[in-house]
């Protein structure tokens, strides 16, 4: 079962307390596809300029990637630059350059409008709309928002919630986007703009789901060393779509009684753990299936009280 993955491609310029890397592959969309490509088949939809390099694409194809709905157009790519200071858990945003996202239209090919989720990686809420816009059917849709487009778009994001299945935003963002400092609070309020989840990320403490009737906790891997976050939340956000779209989706399924939902959590969590443990996309190029599996069987043990 395919999903569809729409969001940003980007060069990152990334400084951490012990190292640095330049032209780093980056963007929402990038970390999504490489994580929900261990689950399933995926599609992309996205742009990237003229030096983008082949050799990232070629791998993209490589993890079984249909780039039909990627676009290259004539300039730079998407630029960020960030430094994270001791401790890694915060992070300056040195430079953002949009380049060529600046004039970029999404468009949806023929082949891609009917996958069995959608997930709409962090992005303006207008190219999400316009993603959404253009697909005939889907068993689910998911989507991923920032503080920024809270701040500076909050009427399209809240107009785009009610279309959205699977809200996906960090802590800081749902306290925002609700004005609610409890987190559960935050989560059953925006659950009220449409949504029929809501699921908060909260890096090194794990993340968790609140929908109508249930509340799903999922720790954070543990782990003795840590060298780029970078992208955490988005592999999060790929492997739990690509798990859940793996699984069928949710047609027709009350979110009570459905266990793919928390493993897709759960390994959403396994994937951003191996994310973190090298700059870009470095550790995800030779992870392997076995590997992912053994992590989720020790997540399992860790949090196994029966």
């Amino acid at each position: 079962m395919s999903v569809l993955i729409a969001g940003s491609l980007a060069l990152d310029n990334i400084e951490t307390p012990d190292d640095r890397v330049e032209d780093a592959a980056g963007g929402s969309a990038s970390f999504a596809l490489v994580a929900a490509s261990f689950f399933g088949p995926v599609q992309l939809v996205g742009v990237v300029g003229d030096d983008f390099p082949q050799a990232h694409l070629d791998f993209f194809r490589s993890r079984g990637v249909d780039l039909q709905g990627l676009q290259r157009l004539p300039g730079p790519t998407f630029r960020w630059a960030g430094k994270y200071l001791p401790g890694l858990n915060e992070r300056v945003t040195l430079c953002t350059e949009l380049n060529v996202s600046s004039q970029y239209q999404p468009k949806v090919p023929e082949s891609f409008r009917r996958p069995e989720a959608v997930f709409l990686a962090n992005d303006h809420p207008r190219l999400q709309r316009q993603v959404l816009d253009q697909v005939e059917k889907t068993g689910l849709v998911i989507c991923d928002t920032m503080n920024l487009w809270i701040n500076t778009a909050r009427e399209e994001l809240q107009a785009l919630l009610p279309r959205v299945d699977i809200l996906m935003l960090n802590d800081e963002e749902a306290r925002l986007l609700s004005g609610e400092v409890s987190l559960l609070k935050a989560g059953r309020k925006i659950l009220g703009a449409g949504p029929r989840a809501v699921i908060i990320k909260k890096g090194e403490h794990g993340s968790f789901l609140v929908s109508a009737d249930q509340i799903f906790l999922a720790p954070a891997y543990p782990l003795e060393q840590i060298k780029d976050p970078t992208g955490a939340g988005d592999t999060f956000a790929g492997a739990f779509a690509g798990s859940l779209a793996q699984e069928g989706g949710l047609r027709g399924t009350p979110f009570r009684w459905c266990p793919h939902l928390k493993r897709a959590m759960v390994r959403g969590t396994v994937l951003a753990s191996f994310t973190v443990e090298e700059f870009s996309f470095d550790r995800l190029r030779r992870l392997s299936e076995k590997e992912i599996e053994e992590r989720v069987q020790r997540l399992r043990e860790m949090v196994s009280f029966d």
